[in-house]
C-alpha cells in the first residue's frame, strides 16, 4: 500500500460520457486506487450550487456544479478545479493543455503537474482565429508550466521537443478493451447484418475526411452498407454536404452514445474507415484495433504509426474509392489486416500496459 496522492483533472469527470480523456481517467483512476493511491477526480456538473463530494470505485469525485454552458462553461470549470486542487497536496495529472496557464498556479504552489498534451488542437480546421491563438499560447504554456509532459504518439513527442527538450516527455498512447464477442442482436434495429456493413465513427469535420469517404463510397454501388456514426445538422454546411453525397448504401444513423452498442456495431462490421488527418493516437482507432478490425486509413504518419500493418491507407477520394473496392473483394487481404490488428493492439494499446506504464511515470514525480 502507499499514502501516494493524485488529482485528475482535464476531464468532464468519471465514469466517462463524453470522450477519450474520460475513458482514460475511468480505467486510470479505479487503477491506481487498488494499488493504493489516494485518487481525486475533478468532476464537472450543469447548473449552480455549492461542491460537493463523493466516491465511485474508491476514487473520491470532487463535484463541481458550472451554470455557464458550451466552452466557457468549461473554462470556468478547469478554473475552479484548479484551484481547489492547488489547495491540497499530491501530484497533479492534467489531461489536455486547452486551459494550461491555468497551471501557473501549481508552480507558485509549489505542487508537481503532469500534464498529458493531447493533439495539436490549434491546427484543426475546425477553430476560428481567436480559438486557435488561444489553443496555440496554451500549448506553450503547457509546455513551460507542466513539470513532465505525456505525448500519446511520436509524432506529438517530437513536436513538443521543439519546444521543451525531449528528456521532459515521456511517450504512452491510449489503451482500449480486447473485444472477442459481442452481441448481433443489438446491431438489428439499424438493419444491419454481421460483415454487411463497414463502420465510420467520428465527428462530422472536414480534418476527419467523412465528405471524401462518403463520396468514394458513392460513386457506384458497394453491394456492402456504410455505416456513419455521429450527429449531424442540416444547419451546418459541412455536414449537409456529407448527407448529400451519400447514396441509399450509405446509412446515418446519428450519435450512437451506448458503449455496448458502439462495440458490437464496431465488432461485427467488415472494416472500419478512420479518416482522422491530424492529431495523436486516436482513442476510436485504438477501439478498432481492440475488436480486431481491418482498417482503412487516412495516409498520415500518425495513423501509420497506430494502426501499422492492420491498414491500409489513402489520400483523397480516388485513393479511397480503389482501397474499397479492393477490401470489399479481396477476403483474404482483410483477414490478414483482421490478424495484423490484434497483434498490433496486443504489443501497444492493452490496458494493463498502458495504466502500468502510467504508474511507473507518476510514481517518479509523488
Amino acid at each position: 500500500m502507499t499514502n501516494n496522492r493524485i488529482r485528475i483533472l482535464g476531464t468532464r469527470g468519471v465514469p466517462a460520457a463524453h470522450g477519450g480523456f474520460e475513458t482514460f481517467a475511468e480505467h486510470l483512476a479505479p487503477y491506481l486506487a487498488e494499488r493504493g493511491w489516494q485518487v481525486t477526480v475533478y468532476c464537472q456538473e450543469d447548473g449552480a450550487g455549492p461542491v460537493f463530494e463523493d466516491a465511485w470505485r474508491s476514487v473520491r469525485r470532487v463535484r463541481m456544479p458550472v451554470a455557464t454552458t458550451g466552452a466557457a462553461g468549461t473554462i470556468v470549470f478547469d478554473w475552479k478545479s484548479t484551484v481547489h486542487a492547488a489547495g491540497e497536496k499530491g501530484l497533479v495529472l492534467t489531461l489536455g493543455y486547452n486551459t494550461a496557464v491555468f497551471c501557473a498556479l501549481y508552480r507558485l504552489r509549489g505542487l508537481k503537474n503532469v500534464i498529458n498534451m493531447d493533439g495539436v488542437e490549434w491546427r484543426r480546421q475546425k477553430w476560428g482565429g481567436v480559438a486557435k491563438a488561444w489553443f496555440w499560447l496554451n500549448d506553450w504554456a503547457g509546455c513551460w508550466l507542466g513539470n513532465h509532459l505525456v505525448a500519446d504518439h511520436p509524432e506529438i513527442k517530437k513536436h513538443l521537443a521543439t519546444r521543451v527538450a525531449a528528456g521532459k516527455i515521456t511517450m504512452i498512447p491510449y489503451g482500449s478493451d480486447r473485444v472477442d464477442a459481442a452481441d448481433a442482436g443489438l446491431i438489428a434495429p439499424y438493419g444491419l447484418e454481421p460483415g454487411a456493413y463497414v463502420i465510420l465513427i467520428a465527428r462530422a469535420e472536414p480534418e476527419n475526411s467523412i465528405l471524401e469517404v462518403v463520396q468514394a463510397w458513392s460513386r457506384k454501388p458497394r453491394g456492402c452498407k456504410l455505416l456513419v456514426l455521429g450527429k449531424y445538422d442540416p444547419g451546418h454546411a459541412y455536414q449537409r454536404a456529407v448527407k448529400a453525397a451519400a447514396s441509399d448504401e450509405v446509412i446515418f444513423p446519428g450519435a450512437v452514445y451506448d458503449k455496448a452498442v458502439v462495440q458490437a456495431l464496431r465488432f461485427h462490421s467488415r472494416f472500419y474507415v478512420h479518416g482522422h488527418q491530424v492529431g495523436g493516437t486516436n482513442p476510436s482507432l485504438v477501439e478498432a484495433l481492440g475488436a480486431g478490425n481491418a482498417v482503412l486509413a487516412h495516409d498520415n504518419l500518425y495513423n501509420r504509426w497506430v494502426a501499422g500493418d492492420g491498414g491500409v491507407y489513402f489520400s483523397g477520394e480516388d485513393g479511397c474509392s480503389q482501397q474499397i473496392e479492393v477490401l470489399l473483394g479481396d477476403p483474404g487481404q482483410l483477414a490478414q489486416l483482421q490478424a495484423a490488428s490484434r497483434a498490433r493492439h496486443a504489443a501497444e494499446f492493452t490496458w494493463d500496459k498502458i495504466l502500468g506504464d502510467y504508474e511507473k511515470l507518476l510514481l517518479g514525480w509523488v
